[in-house]
């Protein structure tokens, strides 16, 4: 039988083009030319002024031989080059290399040299580490001084300043079209916990599909005013630097994370919208009382990194805000699975809306394949909400793989899925929800324990702002969970006895911590605790 749609239907220039997140801003800026697209302290400018700043940061980098194979990183808090590089390098083919700004100089200096830089943006505030790196690294790249007027002054490292390097921007530079959207686009390294971080490489297509798949799970409509509190160089700021300017919103830049900047800028320009780590989220709630009225009303907050104990979210929605909780990972170009809401979960109590708002949920529509998965059968697990596997992801929101490393990045996409190492059950609704990292669970006399269960025990308690909980090696019962907690501002410290009293009310007696320990938690620049810190300290006591 002859099919009849086998021919005369081909791709072609009118019917197929790459998808790139990087035609979001002609777009908006063909369509709200005037509308403010940047606010930084005193400085605003509008979209046809960062399309012509972005347009002018890729044609000075292309007269200076930078195009597809080459890499531009950036060192940098949310600053507005920042989010104009998220826009100028990808024009040019190049792949953006946006660098965690926590970093040590040994670290950033691997980074360069195995990402093989070729330009690097530094701001001020990190000129001294970028230098060290510099003098650690092979690589001798352009390096470029970011002008910030909140930020350090007169500090400078490079051969010119960003400003000097855009009025070097001759209009008649032609700017290539993407002719392949699997193409490289940026390149994110994991934390590096047990060795040298890994280097992510996203593609034009999972970028743009992802930005869009935020503002679906987001309900977002069009004209936002987002506030820069998640990190641009975590997931490339999951991808937000893309849809806020799809949505033809106002990024709305803050150089520092802290509970006052962080509420004054909300307020000042009335945000809508922002993401940040659980920690954050912990932040707000337990800021002074006239701060946190000052928050707008309707705020909505996007939150990801670990799982949000249903305490944190709480307490949050009290102040009249509205979380959606996300989930993803690197590899995923940042959250990727949301926990959709459903209208009859209303009616519920607090308590029980949190719970349910706590869970990771269900597959972002742009994300082909979720499950929960036996990693040995490659079988998915029951919807029983009790049998553990391991989360596992498929899509074009998947990674192109590890940077010069096939071994690792055979092995994460193994049987046709990427192994996550998060540890979850699946509940008869077809919500996952994450027990733990495979590392992280404690193995205590043969019963397993989630520390993540603990945890949330132990953040329901008045004292408490943030809490995390390890193994400790015992003699008799292999391991027993060790709690690390920091307590709220002006808050005095239970006793152990009083805390192992409150979370028997919540925990099974085998879960109980047999282990506290008071002090600020380590944490990395996107707010995740670093365990693995926690867990060396466990060893010690």
């Amino acid at each position: 039988m002859s099919n009849p749609f086998s021919t005369n239907l081909d791709k072609v220039a009118a019917n197929h083009m790459p998808l790139t997140p990087v035609g979001f801003l002609p777009h908006t800026a063909a369509i709200f030319p005037d509308r403010d697209a940047v606010i930084h302290g005193a400085l605003r400018y509008s979209y046809q002024a960062l399309l012509d700043r972005c347009e002018a940061l890729a044609r000075a980098l292309i007269a200076r031989g930078i195009g597809a194979g080459n890499t531009v990183s950036i060192i940098a808090p949310n600053v507005p080059a920042h989010l104009e590089a998220h826009f100028g390098v990808p024009m040019t083919g190049a792949v953006l290399n946006s660098i965690n700004i926590r970093l040590d100089a040994a670290t950033v200096g691997y980074i360069l040299d195995h990402g093989e830089c070729d330009v690097l943006l530094v701001d001020a505030q990190f000129a001294d580490v970028a230098s060290e790196a510099l003098g650690k690294s092979e690589r001798q790249p352009l390096v470029i001084d970011l002008d910030d007027s909140l930020g350090p002054q007169g500090v400078a490292i490079g051969s010119m300043n960003y400003e000097a390097l855009l009025a070097e921007a001759d209009p008649a530079t032609e700017i290539p079209a993407l002719t392949d959207e699997w193409q490289p686009m940026a390149l994110n390294y994991t934390s590096g916990t047990t060795g040298n971080p890994k280097g992510v490489v996203y593609h034009h297509r999972g970028a743009y599909l992802n930005a869009i798949g935020n503002s679906f799970a987001w309900g977002m409509t069009p004209g936002p005013t987002y506030l820069w509190t998640l990190p641009m160089f975590h997931c490339n700021g999951w991808c937000f630097p893309w849809t806020i300017t799809l949505q033809g919103g106002t990024h709305v830049c803050l150089r520092e994370v802290a509970a006052e900047p962080i509420i004054e800028s909300l307020a000042a320009h009335q945000v809508t919208h922002m993401c940040g780590a659980p920690i954050v989220l912990s932040m707000l709630a337990s800021a002074p009382d006239e701060l946190k009225a000052k928050i707008p009303p309707g705020l909505k907050i996007m939150t990801a990194g670990a799982a949000p104990p249903a305490a944190v979210i709480a307490g949050v929605e009290s102040l009249g805000a509205e979380i959606t909780h996300t989930y993803g990972l690197t590899e995923v170009y940042g959250p990727c699975v949301y926990c959709a809401w459903h209208e009859e979960w209303n009616g519920r109590p607090l308590a029980d809306r949190a719970a349910l708002k706590a869970r990771q949920g269900v597959p972002y529509p742009v994300l082909a394949g979720l499950d929960v998965i036996d990693p040995e059968t490659m079988q998915p697990v029951p919807t029983d909400g009790e049998t553990i596997g391991e989360v596992m992801f498929r899509g074009n929101v998947v990674m192109k793989g590890y940077l010069k490393n096939p071994d690792a990045t055979r092995e994460s996409l193994e049987g046709g899925w990427f192994h996550s190492g998060d540890l979850a059950v699946k509940h008869p609704d077809n919500y996952i929800e994450i027990k733990d990292r495979s590392k992280d669970i404690i193995i205590s006399g043969g019963e397993n324990i989630s520390s993540i269960e603990v945890e949330g025990a132990l953040y329901k308690h008045e004292s408490v702002m943030a809490a995390a909980v390890v193994a400790k090696p015992d003699d008799k019962w292999g391991e027993t969970p060790c709690a690390f907690i920091e307590l709220k501002q002006g808050a005095e410290a239970p006793s152990d006895e009083d805390l192992t009293s409150f979370c028997r009310e919540h925990l099974a007696g085998f879960k109980l911590p047999k282990t506290f320990v008071y002090g600020e938690l380590p944490k990395t620049s996107t707010g995740k605790i670093q365990k693995f810190l926690l867990r060396e300290r466990a060893k010690a006591l």
